[in-house]
């Protein structure tokens, strides 16, 4: 299966494209997905991405690429937001599917950590009338590093 890789500036619902995407297995024994949510602490009202349209999409590709060679994959849905959110809206949806759940746990987990640490978007916090660029974390590189072995 082709992997499915959505950028939209739409709202999404996790559940049926989950399902959705579901519904197109034949052969996994398990499917794991992450949603990702935009968190409202610390008085965030809102999360802003962007992105470039082209070039964010090849890279996002170019790590499933790696993850259907690392792993015995049936199917790979990643759907990620840009533009604006609020607070409690998804903001990314990935899910991976193989025969067994040890490699769809992985394959999932992996896709998350390039997405959080080396995917080209750009993320602006809104907290009332203040906005912050966010710089990427530590964490989300040493996330990362778990897979370059």
């Amino acid at each position: 299966m082709t992997p499915v890789i959505e950028i939209s500036d739409q709202p999404f619902d996790p559940e049926t494209r989950l399902a959705d995407f579901r519904r197109q297995l034949t052969h996994s024994g398990g499917l794991v997905s992450f949603t990702g949510i935009v968190r409202g602490e610390d008085g965030v009202d809102a999360l802003e991405l962007s992105h470039f349209e082209g070039f964010t999409q090849a890279q996002i590709e170019a790590i499933t690429r790696k993850a259907q060679m690392r792993w015995p994959l049936e199917g790979i849905l990643i759907i990620h937001r840009v533009g604006k959110m609020i607070t409690n809206e998804p903001i990314v949806l990935v899910a991976a599917a193989s025969k067994h759940r040890r490699e769809a746990f992985e394959a999932a987990d992996f896709l998350m950590d390039y997405l959080k640490s080396e995917a080209p978007f750009w993320k602006q916090e809104y907290s009332g009338e203040n906005q912050t660029w966010i710089e990427p974390r530590e964490r989300d590189d040493h996330d990362k590093k778990r897979w370059e072995t």
